[in-house]
């Protein structure tokens, strides 16, 4: 195993090789975070822009949390608006859905960093999405010159938290936060109206958990076209099923007359099973 040290300076080797200045594309995940840390202490924090794309599939709260981190680091955090269901592909939500995502978000950050002067475009992509066969966004991004200094450091999800948690980031041990899209079972369109009622069941349905004395890592309204289903935690799904008031948080939020269950919470499930 790796020290932290050795993590440590690979992936500052890394992006000091990128040169600088340095634009992140930066969700406040994670593995963002933590090329955005890299860029400001190898670069100095002057040197490195954090860019957000803000629209209908970022879900509440995430802007709030990684503004403060960029400020956390003396970074310049820009926040510009994207249009990803302007895109015919992305609206129609096939398994390549998130090229089409990435595109429109990465060429917005791109060309918002030339006119700021950053040249090189950086994202969060690690050693796991590269050998994950259900990353087609991670193509967008070959195809226009972003890199990608985990990935070129070999750190894997598993070393992006522990040297996170070694410079003291809050986002060490932060859940994934995928797009709220990803919520949405492919061939069922894409609309404004899906994503932002799937961002108030799970607002809705974390706030009964934690009326109970539940608190899931991981939560999910999956929006399954004919049907929703609540994914937690797998100690936790026998607790949520049958906690009062589920069905009729998920009619608040949107999701009246659709039947639901609760299941165990697992990443990409959408990309292998529906």
């Amino acid at each position: 195993m790796r020290s932290d040290d050795e993590l440590e300076r690979r992936l500052l080797d890394r992006v000091r090789a990128l040169g600088g200045p340095l634009a992140v594309a930066y969700s406040g995940g994670a593995d963002s975070a933590l090329v955005l840390a890299a860029g400001a202490r190898a670069l100095g924090p002057e040197q490195v822009l954090a860019v957000t794309a803000v629209s209908e599939s970022l879900a509440d709260g995430e802007l709030s949390r990684a503004r403060h981190l960029a400020d956390d680091l003396g970074v310049v955090h820009l926040t510009p608006r994207t249009h990803e269901l302007a895109r015919a592909g992305y609206r129609a939500n096939g398994p390549d859905r998130c090229y089409f995502c990435k595109s429109e978000v990465l060429d917005t950050i791109s060309a918002l960093a030339r006119e700021r002067g950053f040249d090189v475009v950086a994202t969060g992509t690690n050693a796991d999405d590269a050998a994950d066969p259900y990353r087609p966004g991670i193509r967008a991004g070959r195809e226009r010159g972003i890199r990608t200094p985990l990935l070129d450091a070999a750190l894997t999800k598993a070393d992006v938290r522990r040297l996170s948690r070694h410079w003291s980031l809050p986002t060490w041990d932060k859940p994934a936060t995928p797009c709220l899209a990803s919520r949405v079972r492919y061939g069922v369109e894409v609309t404004s109206y899906r994503l932002a009622r799937v961002d108030r069941a799970e607002a809705a349905v974390r706030a009964l958990a934690a009326e109970a004395g539940l608190h899931p890592r991981d939560l999910r309204v999956r929006d399954l076209g004919d049907r929703t289903r609540v994914e937690v935690d797998p100690p936790l799904v026998a607790l949520m099923a049958a906690l009062p008031g589920i069905a009729e948080a998920l009619a608040e939020a949107g999701f009246a007359g659709l039947p639901h269950q609760v299941g165990a919470f697992r990443s990409g499930r959408l990309n292998t099973e529906g």
